[in-house]
């Protein structure tokens, strides 16, 4: 995974002086960053992180424009059809690189109609529960599972998106049997969690950790490799017993093919100052998130390596879009 310490943040962010000796105006009067799913959910609330940094980047009057629908491709198409002006920019999941697997008319070509600006961040999933179940740690979820017979459900934010997924692996390594529920973001689906209407969810850390520590959910294991700073007393899921699981997901800002390679580098600096402040920082850790805001050539390297290897997990998993 390409990653850079605080001091290449910082060192990136130094750079935002030289680039605005580009030939290219930028910023324009304001920038819309389309985020491709409803209020609530993990992309929303690390582009709004984002946005409001921004202004003291030098980039102002910063508008999130949520526009969602078929499993982020409404938002991202209308990125698509932007003026490559700099005005308007995508922040999606990782699921801007798993979707074209599962969905092969996709309205646009994800790697030719998109230039790759900067990953914001890594971030593990966590596995949570309706409190109400009579389960409080991975095994007895198993065992729970295995007694329902399939009658359970688990929820995700979109068909293919890195929960759907992590249900999928941990339903191949446990020998267990749910029905998935995609919603249209992660926002809805822990509605209907919290309701009781669905009974897990693989969700995103910075949506579900709010729900967690008021009680709302229940927090079982996280999906990572290792434990995370936000939450350490909660094992990983192969600590709980599931060897060999791991999963996360991350998310990125792309701007619309033929931007001027100049504005994408303007951005890129513009957000690395952003995840080098301490405000944002401190926010992205209470969310569990890990800060990226590397260069886009990294980016473009790290989408096309997470290209193949999402592809070869969704063909496994023989998993397609409805």
């Amino acid at each position: 995974m390409t990653k850079l310490t605080r001091r290449a943040v910082l060192g990136a962010a130094a750079l935002l002086p030289l680039a605005a000796k580009a030939e290219t105006a930028w910023p324009p009067r304001s920038v819309r960053l389309v985020v491709p799913y409803p209020p609530g959910g993990p992309t929303d609330i690390l582009g709004r992180v984002v946005a409001q940094g921004l202004p003291q980047a030098g980039v102002p009057n910063v508008v999130v424009d949520n526009r969602s629908g078929a499993s982020g491709v409404i938002g991202a198409g209308e990125v698509v059809r932007a003026a490559p002006d700099g005005a308007t920019w995508l922040v999606n999941a990782s699921l801007q690189v798993i979707l074209p697997h599962m969905k092969p008319q996709m309205p646009y070509d994800t790697l030719r109609d998109f230039l790759p600006v900067t990953n914001i961040a890594r971030v593990p999933l966590i596995l949570v529960v309706d409190p109400r179940l009579p389960v409080r740690s991975v095994p007895e979820l198993i065992a729970w599972l295995k007694e329902q017979g399939g009658k359970a459900s688990y929820g995700s934010s979109g068909i293919g998106a890195a929960p759907h997924l992590a249900g999928e692996l941990f339903k191949q390594l446990t020998g267990t049997e749910m029905t998935h529920v995609p919603y249209r973001g992660s926002g809805p689906a822990l509605q209907d969690l919290m309701a009781g209407n669905i009974q897990l969810m693989f969700d995103s850390m910075p949506s579900s950790a709010g729900a967690v520590r008021e009680g709302q959910l229940r927090a079982l294991a996280v999906s990572t490799a290792s434990r995370v700073a936000a939450f350490p007393d909660l094992p990983t899921v192969a600590e709980a017993g599931v060897p060999g699981y791991e999963i996360a997901t991350w998310y990125g800002i792309w701007a619309p093919a033929r931007t001027a390679t100049e504005v994408v580098l303007k951005m890129q600096c513009a957000v690395a100052a952003v995840l080098a402040t301490p405000e944002a920082r401190t926010r992205l850790d209470a969310l569990g998130a890990d800060p990226v805001g590397d260069t886009p050539e990294a980016f473009a390297d790290f989408t096309r390596a997470e290209w193949d290897r999402w592809g070869r997990l969704v063909r496994e998993a023989r998993i397609e879009a409805q």
